[in-house]
């Protein structure tokens, strides 16, 4: 089984946690499971949704080429899960979203769910998530770090110390909402969730703290296992209706050389 994961960091900038996280993906991967990260390039590093829309088209464009390369699943490895819904209408492999697959499991986990994003700009888009994949009823409070994805890279580099402020700061900002009445908390991004996985039954008072990282890859696996066994894929009526050969060359068109004019030339 042959999965590509795609990260929404940059491979140089970040490449302390991509190696981290590609040797822990494959640490846990099923016996025959090879996981390959990419990352994006510029990365998500203007947080907000026109940066959003932008790496969604990046994605969406990288999982119609992992298709074709002969990938049996692809990975949104971004907890806000930017263009899930248009990758899933393109392809028939399945296609994972990080946070749709986390905020399912983790409704079995608990009634009452917190999520703690890598920064507050993301606390809106959470919620809207939620109401997305019908949980928003299950959302107790959603709070921000404030952190950016190379606050991360001396933790992942080894720096213990930086590590521990790290921990702390997630354990500040999601004890407030474990106190309010939230039984199950969620790191609302890879990045922290693979810090913190290193830290095995972590639960900030009783609540436990899902990692995405996990629970997504796992996801995957089952979803390609059940594919090759029923044949089960979404549903192709109204919902991810499979997009004909035309819109997807012009998709790709449109990723590889931007918006052009009327006479066809490039803008």
């Amino acid at each position: 089984m042959r999965i590509l994961w795609q990260s929404f960091v940059d491979l140089a900038q970040n490449a302390p946690y991509l190696e981290v996280l590609s040797r822990y993906l494959n640490e846990i991967a099923a016996p025959g499971t090879v996981v390959d990260v990419v990352g994006i390039s510029p990365p998500d590093r203007d947080f907000g949704r026109l940066t959003e829309f932008r790496c969604a088209a990046q994605t969406i464009d990288h999982c119609i080429g992992a298709a074709s390369d002969g990938y049996d699943a692809f990975v949104i490895g971004h907890f806000q899960d930017p263009g899930l819904y248009e990758a899933r209408s393109a392809v028939r492999i399945p296609v994972v979203g990080t946070g749709e697959s986390t905020l399912h499991y983790a409704a079995q986990m608990g009634r009452r769910i917190a999520m703690v994003s890598i920064d507050p700009v993301f606390e809106v888009w959470h919620y809207e998530q939620a109401e997305r994949y019908g949980l928003v009823s299950r959302i107790s409070g959603v709070t921000g770090l404030g952190f950016a994805a190379q606050d991360f890279n001396d933790a992942f580099a080894g720096d213990e110390a930086a590590f521990e402020r790290m921990r702390a700061v997630f354990h500040d900002k999601a004890k407030p909402l474990v106190d309010a009445g939230a039984d199950v908390v969620i790191p609302a991004g890879v990045l922290p969730a693979l810090l913190l996985c290193r830290l095995r039954g972590y639960k900030i008072g009783h609540a436990p703290v899902i990692n995405s990282a996990s629970v997504t890859l796992k996801t995957s696996e089952m979803a390609v296992a059940l594919h090759r066994l029923d044949g089960l894929e979404p549903s192709r009526g109204p919902s991810f209706a499979l997009a004909p050969d035309r819109a997807i060359a012009d998709f790709r068109h449109f990723v590889a050389h931007g918006v052009q004019n009327k006479d066809g030339r490039d803008a």
